[in-house]
């Protein structure tokens, strides 16, 4: 089994959490030659690029120039993303043996390192999808990577057990072939959904907050096969029996 999750916007570079060593990324080059071709635009032409407000834009204009440096220091992805997803996986009290099974079935998308084990070391950095770096010989950073990761991941995911539990954000299937994923291995997609106004909706805080904690779900207690994933509750949200199908686990909340 794998889980696939999104990356985080918002990222720190440092942590008082203990965690094993970090490891390398295995596209580490792609990231630094990427990094390399960002630190050549302005800050006005990064906040139009990244769609971020001028203060954010001077803030990785800095990042991207302290990228290859020593001095910079790197921090494991699952310690150094800090949005909503990750504040709610709380590695804070994860055990060795957490972080190591984490390690071998989570999977971080990035738009600037491909894609990343929980124990990779990374430095901040920001960065969209639909960004254009000439020198990539691409349209987008989802073209730049799409080829690069497909195989990769599929690899993975044959080799652990040909189950994939997706987390991740729609966006982020432009990543890969993903008809080619769904065609050679088991995907489950969790849905989280609540009543409003008598329909059921998705609800992006929800969906977000509700994706950490199912991942830390999964991680604290070994799951492995899809029937095991249907007892996870959280928030009054449960599994929809009525509303699932194989592929789609429906939960509601109550």
């Amino acid at each position: 089994m794998i889980i696939l999750l999104s990356c985080a916007k918002t990222m720190s570079n440092m942590s008082e959490i203990k965690a094993p060593s970090p490891t390398l990324p295995q596209f580490k080059k792609e990231a630094s030659d990427i990094i390399l071709q960002l630190t050549r635009y302005s800050s006005d032409e990064l906040k139009g690029m990244l769609h971020t407000t001028p203060r954010l834009a001077i803030e990785n204009y800095n990042r991207y120039r302290l990228f290859h440096s020593d001095e910079t220091p790197e921090l494991q992805a699952l310690l150094a993303y800090t949005g909503i997803v990750f504040k709610n996986i709380a590695p804070q009290d994860f055990t060795f043996k957490d972080f190591l099974y984490a390690q071998e079935h989570l999977r971080i998308t990035s738009f600037c390192y491909g894609l990343l084990r929980p124990l990779d070391g990374i430095k901040p950095y920001r960065l969209e999808g639909d960004v254009t770096l000439p020198e990539t010989g691409s349209d987008s950073m989802f073209e730049y990577w799409h080829s690069r990761l497909t195989q990769t991941f599929l690899s993975e995911i044959q080799k652990n057990g040909n189950l994939l539990f997706n987390l991740a954000s729609g966006e982020m299937k432009q990543l890969f072939d993903w008809k080619n994923i769904e065609s050679s291995v088991d995907v489950i997609t969790p849905q989280f959904k609540v009543w409003k106004n008598g329909k059921l909706t998705t609800v992006v805080i929800y969906t977000k907050m509700a994706r950490g904690a199912m991942t830390r779900f999964i991680i604290k207690n070994r799951i492995e096969k899809p029937d095991d994933l249907k007892s996870f509750s959280w928030e009054g949200f449960s599994f929809n029996e009525e509303l699932s199908d194989n592929k789609n686990f429906i939960f509601t909340q109550e």
